[in-house]
């Protein structure tokens, strides 16, 4: 271990170096070993990389901005606490995903943030940062960003939008449209069941009842339910849920329009509360359950219901 912390301490230094041939090398190095050697990783942290790293996020070098990225995101998957403690960390990566020069920049920056994102804690700190939210925001929305760009971008959102006073800043910052013009032009299945996991995190605040309305949003996650639409499970657990969330969250006015809407697609609700994984049983029998009452339902159909309930618990 000791030679391999010696070695790792050569290749940060030459970070620093005057030569820019010096400086490619050693960052190609530090990532092949940072993605080939999970217990580098820390090592190369402690060596001071980092603040090295971020810097060049700045450099109008493709390659170098390329590998440090991914030198940075190879080191997020088992060393986060050092990546977030470094002053500027985050604004340099918001330049990444602002001005990428290469489509794996982007990428790898989305990427990062996301890996960041699984550590609690740090949401609320990354969802303050209004730059990151547009750039991720933006991604998704430019028809030229590679796939690879927006698969990441997306998944980064939804890290975000898991805590829940991110949210509304997320919408203001103009994802709803971006995010269901992807579930209605986009045929790839996994940006579409992405793309909707994001939106069913976003029905979960007021905020979303006027965004879902302008874009049709609430009659597109109904679409996804009906059986004839060919929509994967996953994709049907989060319109479900979606609407759940709009229902519980929104206003009184909107929940009322959702209901009506939903019971539209009953078979498609009842296939999710058949057919899904435990918890999206569990939100689809919820659902069935809401929209049932404000229709209105005998005790036979309401005891079913129930056991619906019970078993998806």
């Amino acid at each position: 271990m000791e030679v391999k912390r010696r070695a790792t301490k050569s290749l940060v230094a030459k970070l620093s170096s005057v030569s820019e041939q010096t400086r490619t090398e050693s960052l190609c190095e530090l990532r092949l070993i940072s993605k080939n050697d999970p217990e580098s990783r820390a090592l190369i942290a402690e060596s001071g990389a980092i603040p090295y790293l971020s810097e060049i996020l700045y450099s109008p070098s493709a390659i170098a901005q390329e590998n440090a990225t991914a030198t940075l995101l190879n080191i997020s998957i088992s060393s986060r606490e050092p990546l977030m403690s470094t002053r500027g960390l985050l604004d340099a990566l918001s330049h990444a995903l602002r001005n990428p020069e290469s489509p794996s920049t982007a990428q790898a920056a989305a990427a990062t943030i996301f890996s960041l994102l699984t550590v609690d804690s740090y949401r609320p700190i990354i969802g303050s940062k209004r730059d990151i939210l547009y750039a991720l925001v933006d991604i998704i929305r430019n028809p030229n960003s590679h796939p690879r760009s927006v698969k990441d971008a997306l998944k980064a959102l939804f890290g975000i939008s898991l805590y829940p006073l991110n949210r509304a800043t997320v919408i203001e910052l103009g994802a709803v449209p971006a995010l269901f013009s992807l579930v209605v032009k986009d045929g790839r299945v996994g940006i579409v069941e992405d793309a909707t996991a994001v939106i069913a995190q976003l029905a979960g605040c007021e905020e979303a009842g006027d965004a879902f309305r302008k874009v049709s949003g609430i009659g597109v996650l109904v679409d996804l339910l009906d059986l004839s639409t060919g929509s994967s499970g996953r994709t049907k657990e989060n319109a479900v849920s979606g609407l759940l969330n709009m229902v519980q969250c929104g206003k009184k006015d909107v929940g009322e329009y959702v209901k009506e809407m939903a019971s539209v697609v009953r078979n498609g609700i009842s296939d999710v509360a058949e057919n899904g994984s435990s918890k999206g049983k569990k939100k689809a029998a919820e659902l069935l359950k809401l929209i049932d009452i404000g229709s209105g339902m005998s005790e036979y159909q309401e005891m079913q219901l129930e056991n619906a309930i019970v078993q998806s618990s």
